[in-house]
């Protein structure tokens, strides 16, 4: 047995002097290992002042990593001693096993371990269902606190770095990661993007030279307040992005242009074809219609071929007033009165918005019937699908629908050697028809131009070019590149950007979506920095 207790003490603590093992128990389902402390002695934690004078002694229950598939507590016997200083204001003290033990702790130091790398690698239910695999820790919130918890959280990274990327992390709650631009590995997180923490980060880290931000306000008095000397970079993929919103409320001001050049292309399929109509009340293809006029060639030929009136009510099953009726008339359409001649239907009113609708190429009956219950029809669906059925086996076809706003400013943002042929025709075909959007295509590529072969020495021609065309969305656009033109400069002549960030900030947005809320920001800082 006391072989077994000294293999016991080599596998489970390697061998360390200042533990013994006692005692081991193997119930089925968890392995008890009592254990206790070879020293005589332990130092206060207080006054520093080393006491051998044992006060009392009682049992801990600290759970450790599992061996077997089974779970292994240890029952330590611990010692509490009294100090020996009268001057220390810590009478009495317990002592604790070094890497095995703390003060309240419920786990070994090893188990502890195991359980904050999971909970900062998943966190949350994952986290939970794979601590319950290798250690029995079944309840969701212990991986989320023993993570929270952990030591050796990374104070900033690699805060020796010269380039820093500040990006804003979205949510409920706006937060601000910072990335290193060099080694493009996130460097800390902040819990609010306003200018005071920035300044505050950036004057802790003066080796910084190069701050690269988005377009904020507060991110650039951040900088100038935090790191005075750096050189600040407008990122280059939001001026793009801000550049299109512009090129798009410009477009969108020009829709009448696109309008105009759609009609002018096509004028023959501007008009929606008509219903046919016919002299008879009840036109062809009618069943009410078709079936009185089979009645009437039917009476008629027998009274040719000699019949009676009475011989034909009994030959066809009719009464003897519905035969005289067709008998008496000249021709089917002087039957064909009362209620179904001339009468008006829920949907006259809205006929003309159905014309000009299907004018503009909305051919669908379903979004047409949904359309005008927004203006007040109390019809039903199949009415309106009934009316538009002449308008599909018409000849004529329906006009093309013509380019949307956004549409036309996509071609626009798009290099014209990547565009497809018919994308570049149609393009040239609104441009001919519209002077402005002609000016704001010139004014968008020659931007793009400056953004890929970084001509930021170009811009105050540019900007002086856009403001003697009449864009007035464009010259926002400027007004706002005018506000912060030193960092757009640097954007447009400096290397740095932050396509980088863009990845770290959804990989953020993953993070705290697996966690569920159930932990704050002192647990995300730690997952992300130490992950990376």
């Amino acid at each position: 047995m006391c072989e077994v207790l000294l293999r016991l003490e080599e596998l489970l603590f390697l061998a360390d002097p200042g533990i013994k093992v006692e005692s081991m128990q193997d119930d089925g389902e968890v392995i008890r290992i009592g254990v206790r402390c070879r020293t005589t002695g332990a130092r206060c934690p207080g006054c520093g002042s080393w006491s051998g004078r044992v006060h009392g002694t009682y049992l801990r229950f600290p759970a450790d990593l599992p061996m077997s598939g089974r779970r292994v507590v240890l029952q330590l016997r611990v010692r509490r001693f009294t100090c020996k200083d009268v001057s220390c204001g810590q009478r009495t003290f317990v002592e604790q096993v070094a890497g095995l033990t703390r003060r309240y702790s419920q786990r070994t130091e090893r188990m502890r371990s195991a359980l904050a790398e999971v909970g900062l690698a998943l966190a949350g239910r994952a986290g939970a269902r794979l601590a319950d695999v290798f250690a029995g820790e079944g309840q969701p919130e212990h991986s989320p606190a023993v993570g929270r918890r952990s030591p050796g959280t990374p104070a900033t990274g690699p805060a020796c770095g010269r380039r820093r990327r500040i990006r804003d992390a979205q949510g409920r709650i706006y937060g601000t990661v910072l990335v290193d631009v060099e080694t493009r590995r996130p460097v800390d997180l902040l819990p609010d993007r306003e200018a005071g923490t920035v300044a505050t980060w950036l004057a802790e880290h003066p080796s910084i030279e190069v701050v690269c931000r988005d377009r904020a306000p507060y991110f650039a008095e951040g900088a100038s307040i935090g790191a005075p000397t750096a050189v600040q970079v407008a990122d280059r993929c939001h001026l793009w992005r801000n550049l299109g919103e512009a090129a798009e409320r410009c477009v969108s001001r020009h829709r009448p242009c696109l309008r105009a050049t759609f009609a002018e292309s096509e004028p023959e399929k501007t008009a929606a074809p008509e219903p046919a109509e016919s002299g008879s009340p009840w036109p062809t293809g009618h069943r009410f219609a078709d079936r009185t006029r089979a009645k009437h060639a039917t009476v008629h030929a027998l009274l040719a071929a000699g019949h009676s009136r009475r011989s034909i009510q009994r030959q066809l099953g009719m009464t003897y007033r519905t035969v005289q009726r067709l008998a008496d008339a000249a021709r089917p359409e002087d039957l064909f009165q009362g209620q179904w001649q001339n009468r008006r239907t829920k949907l006259d009113n809205f006929k003309p918005y159905l014309h000009e609708r299907w004018s503009e190429s909305c051919t669908n009956a379903w979004t047409l019937w949904e359309e005008i219950k927004t203006h007040g029809y109390t019809g039903g669906y199949g009415a309106v699908r009934a009316y538009l059925q002449p308008f599909r086996t018409s000849p004529t076809a329906p006009a093309a629908r013509p380019p949307s706003p956004r549409t036309v400013t996509g071609w626009i943002l798009t290099h014209p050697d990547t565009l497809q042929e018919s994308e570049r025709l149609k393009l040239k075909s609104v441009l001919a028809g519209c002077p402005e959007l002609d000016a704001l295509t010139g004014h968008v590529r020659a931007f793009g131009k400056m953004l890929t072969q970084l001509q930021g020495d170009q811009l105050p021609q540019w900007i002086k070019a856009v403001r003697a065309d009449d864009l007035p969305s464009l010259h926002a656009f400027v007004n706002g590149l005018e506000r912060d033109l030193v960092a757009v400069t640097a954007g447009l002549t400096l290397p740095w950007s932050s396509g980088i960030v863009e990845g770290h900030v959804n990989r953020i947005k993953m993070i705290k979506r697996q966690m569920y809320g159930r932990a704050g920001f002192s647990l995300l800082r730690k997952r992300v920095l130490l992950a990376s």
